[in-house]
């Protein structure tokens, strides 16, 4: 179900703050439009601590109502409090998710033994397939291969985010777990090499921009034709890395808002790139042609 590219869903804000609803439903259409193989809201480029409960559950509704079954939704829901997020994966569920994708607990920094305790007991209290998602440079915690060939033994923990940029561990991670568990990538940049060890996609960040030719990007690797994902990666990769010339997702919805996708709005402690960054940013966007009118696939 969650292979080749999905989007991690920037959130947009109004000038007050408050969620930008209509926004939202327009670039969750625009994604759709544009082929996106599934989309995945309420994650680190959704700025989701910042979201309150509810909103953060309406944003998994807008998304899951807009998708109307054409791709599925894999709704962020991870945190340190074990029960806390199995009570959000269980609203998730609820509203209609067709996923959850949690990241590693941050700060209390569990062992792997309290990872693994801690990824069984909500598989344990949902029916919906789980991703887990390792992103150590953010969290402190990174899921070790042996773990997750633990985890992939539970029936509804189905494939891991990730984002640790190490190559050799995801490969070590591969020639663990079974076939039928789906290893994603967590970078643009890297979706090529962990396709080619045998990953199965990536949750972008740079498809927020360009769904479509990342999507063709993913179902390249997919289908083994890897000189066309490397002409698209040549093309696009002075985008993916301008993304996080500032922290994620900063660059990227400084991005949209120079295509006219959205305002640039943030959340403390998220704030807009500095006048460096937005040049560098603008000068990509000019680069890659995605100033000179925005269209769906582009």
């Amino acid at each position: 179900m969650f292979t080749g590219c999905g989007t991690a869903l920037v959130t947009p804000f109004r000038r007050d703050l408050s969620l930008d609803e209509e926004t939202l439903r327009r670039l969750v259409r625009r994604q759709i439009e544009a082929g996106i193989n599934f989309l995945v809201p309420c994650g680190t480029t959704g700025e989701s601590p910042t979201l309150t409960r509810a909103e953060h559950l309406r944003v998994v509704e807008i998304t899951v109502e807009e998708a109307k079954g054409k791709v599925p939704v894999l709704a962020g829901a991870g945190g340190y409090n074990t029960r806390e997020v199995i009570e959000l994966a269980r609203d998730l569920q609820d509203r209609g998710a067709d996923g959850i994708l949690s990241v590693t607990p941050y700060y209390n920094k569990p062992t792997q033994e309290g990872l693994y305790q801690h990824y069984q007991a909500i598989a344990a209290a949902i029916r919906l397939p789980i991703v887990v998602y390792s992103v150590q440079g953010r969290t402190g915690v990174n899921v070790e291969p042996a773990t997750l060939a633990r985890l992939a033994q539970i029936e509804n923990i189905v494939g891991v985010k990730e984002a640790s940029g190490n190559i050799g561990q995801m490969a070590t991670v591969l020639h663990e777990v079974p076939s039928t568990f789906t290893v994603l990538s967590g970078d643009d940049s890297i979706t090529i090499p962990l396709a080619a060890l045998g990953g199965r996609g990536v949750i972008s960040v740079v498809s927020n921009e360009i769904p479509g030719p990342m999507t063709e990007l993913a179902q390249a690797c997919l289908r083994g034709d890897f000189a066309a994902a490397r002409a698209i990666q040549a093309r696009y990769l002075p985008l993916m890395n301008v993304n996080f010339v500032e922290s994620n997702p900063i660059p990227v919805k400084a991005a949209m808002a120079l295509m006219g996708l959205l305002q640039p709005v943030y959340r403390l402690p998220m704030v807009p790139p500095s006048p460096p960054s937005l040049t560098k940013i603008e000068m990509v966007l000019d680069a890659v042609g995605l100033l000179r009118g925005v269209s769906v696939a582009n």
